[in-house]
């Protein structure tokens, strides 16, 4: 079974820096995504990543604080938070397909808490 995992989540000050990263066992997708959704809030895209492509895409709240990229060592697909807020507090969800027809492949998530 196709499996999403990440890892990476955790309490962080404001102004602080955390990296998530999703591992996908069995087998390596050409796009993947990064959203969140905080409490009693819809999930929002945060970041996209296209590795045929080599584009990238983000949320204009997340822009110049994010960035999304595969970690070919590792063979997983990071997303590096910098200069966190308390509104990036949210559970975020890694996602993953080939093409854009077909539904996204989730991970369980991971919870993100930036602290004031």
């Amino acid at each position: 079974q196709l499996q999403l995992v990440e890892s990476g989540g955790g309490l962080v000050q404001a102004g602080g820096s955390l990296r998530l990263s999703c591992a996908a066992s069995g087998r390596t997708f050409r796009r993947y995504a990064w959203f969140r959704q905080a409490p009693g809030m819809e999930r929002n895209l945060v970041a996209h990543i296209d590795l045929n492509a080599g584009t990238t895409r983000y949320a204009d709240s997340v822009k110049g604080r994010c960035t999304i990229a595969r970690d070919n060592a590792k063979d997983t697909v990071s997303l590096q938070m910098t200069a966190l807020k308390p509104e990036d507090t949210a559970v975020y969800y890694c996602a993953a397909r080939n093409d854009v027809t077909l539904p996204y492949t989730w991970g369980q998530g991971t919870q993100v808490t930036v602290a004031s």
